[in-house]
């Protein structure tokens, strides 16, 4: 007996340190108006793209959902509708995969719509495979995809005065290492038939994502743009649907007895668009509502800079 009750103590106690360190919860204070303002959110159909696209709505905002599933898009329209009495939430198509599609979207986008005031690019996917144009999948969608979009809807960001750009990274960002000589030659991060192999590659598009960030804000000084970067916690989403079945197998009990629900996931995201007064931290990655510092490799100046200038040949920006 006494056996068990050590056990379950220490059960317990790993439970409530795990939830106050790797799943701990946060809470957007921020509150800044959103009425007559308008928000592009990639992969806003569902998970923490969805939960912020509510939120925003309930504000006020006009909400533009970029995905590349119209049926996922209008239903996710419907739920945000019908919960927040909003009208003014549209579905636009973009497929990050396709330099094309992301070309068409920001043309449609700026021939129809007047002004943007937050660009969230929030979709991503654990996967292996290739883009249409080639890149791996990774790299290609939660990467230069985004890269793309964001280069093409900067000037738009500008006229409305004070836009932000918010592009979700993860914690996982840390265990991330990008070898140039080989993206140019393989236009990908790493591959492989083994899980392992296409997670250490998605664990380096998401330094990608901090990289960029970092250099962004060194691009938008001077002007009234701002970027972050956001880790959104550990969040059980539909971003591992590609991994096999003995790993949902393992990760699915886990998931529903740790992981954040995609409401607590979208609270640094929305922190890093309502919060007045975090311009001065531009480039800057946040968890929990809050800028945290990031490793050295995270912040190199001279990789963010090479990133970025590959980045800009890769999608013909340069």
């Amino acid at each position: 007996m006494f056996v068990l009750l050590l056990l379950a103590g220490a059960l317990l106690g790993g439970y409530i340190v795990l939830t106050q360190t790797l799943f701990k919860r946060s809470k957007c204070k921020g509150n800044a108006g959103m009425a007559g303002k308008t928000v592009i959110i990639t992969g806003g159909n569902t998970g923490i793209g969805k939960a912020t696209a509510l939120h925003l709505a309930r504000k006020g905002a006009r909400v533009i959902l970029a995905c590349r599933n119209r049926d996922k898009a209008e239903a996710a329209i419907a739920d945000i509708q019908q919960e927040t009495g909003s009208t003014d939430v549209l579905y636009m198509q973009l497929d990050l995969a396709s330099l094309k599609s992301v070309r068409c979207f920001a043309e449609t986008f700026l021939k129809t719509e007047s002004r943007l005031d937050l660009l969230i690019n929030n979709a991503g996917l654990v996967a292996d495979g290739r883009t249409e144009d080639g890149f791996g999948i990774q790299f290609g969608v939660n990467h230069l995809g985004h890269f793309l979009l964001t280069c093409q809807l900067l000037d738009r960001l500008k006229e409305a005065g004070g836009g932000r750009v918010i592009t979700l990274s993860s914690m996982a960002h840390r265990w991330g290492h990008i070898d140039f000589e080989a993206l140019m030659v393989n236009k990908h991060l790493g591959t492989g038939s083994y899980s392992w192999q296409f997670f250490q590659a998605y664990c380096s598009s998401k330094l990608c994502n901090v990289l960029f960030t970092h250099e962004l804000a060194k691009r938008l000084k001077g002007t009234n743009v701002t970027c972050y970067s956001v880790h959104p916690g550990i969040v059980k989403t539909e971003l591992s649907r590609h991994v096999s079945l003995w790993q949902m197998l393992f990760i699915e009990p886990v998931a529903r007895l740790l992981f954040l629900d995609t409401e607590a996931g979208a609270q640094t995201t929305l922190h890093c668009a309502l919060q007045e007064g975090i311009e001065p931290l531009s480039g800057r990655y946040f968890t929990c509502c809050a800028a945290q510092e990031v490793s050295a490799r995270a912040r190199d100046d001279a990789v963010a800079r090479k990133l970025w200038e590959i980045s800009e040949r890769f999608s013909g920006l340069s």
